[in-house]
């Protein structure tokens, strides 16, 4: 699950990376996403094999802090476990450019997070983190993630869409902890 929020006028937004790289992953593994029908009707999806599994790739048409009436739908619909689950978001406490995994823990005020968690009835499920970095001086963080990238950033965004999206398969394929391994840096 790529969160964002909907529309043209937030696509270039630092919150819509979750749904950026949700959307490399769909193009890499040639899978269209379209409009779901039913209780499936709140997000464009498609099925299709990513990393040697079969996945579904979503991406909510919910504003971010209503993330969490589509996901419930989709995993009721293909009957699948919260443990099962892997969102890809936008991370304030983590630099930009760098991207982190991980399973449950807290939503730092993310309200997308939030909004899955309050609905799965779980925090366990995985989440693929794409470091947006802290705002500048005392911009206030939901006025930052809601612009776009910098000039300077949009320079590496394409590699960090890259790195999320590797990232996102080696958990498919690997698992967490042996991805983790793979993409994070040794200190």
């Amino acid at each position: 699950m790529g969160l964002g929020n909907p529309g043209p006028g937030y696509a270039g937004n630092r919150h819509n990376v979750g749904a950026m790289v949700l959307d490399l992953l769909a193009e890499r593994a040639g899978i269209r996403l379209s409009p779901g029908k039913g209780a499936r009707s709140r997000a464009v999806s498609g099925e299709g094999r990513l990393a040697g599994r079969r996945v579904v790739l979503a991406r909510p048409l919910t504003y971010m802090n209503e993330s969490g009436g589509p996901v419930r739908g989709l995993l009721d619909y293909h009957k699948l476990p919260a443990t099962d689950l892997v969102v890809v978001h936008d991370e304030l406490d983590i630099d930009f450019a760098v991207v982190r995994l991980k399973r449950g823990g807290g939503e730092g005020g993310h309200n997308g997070l939030r909004s899955i968690t309050r609905s799965l009835g779980t925090k366990d499920y995985l989440r693929v983190r794409v470091g947006i970095g802290r705002p500048p001086g005392r911009q206030d963080p939901a006025d930052y993630v809601l612009k776009d990238f910098s000039a300077t950033e949009r320079k590496e965004l394409d590699l960090l869409l890259v790195d999320a999206a590797d990232a996102a398969e080696s958990l498919l394929a690997r698992g967490l902890e042996a991805a983790q391994n793979e993409v994070h840096p040794r200190s």
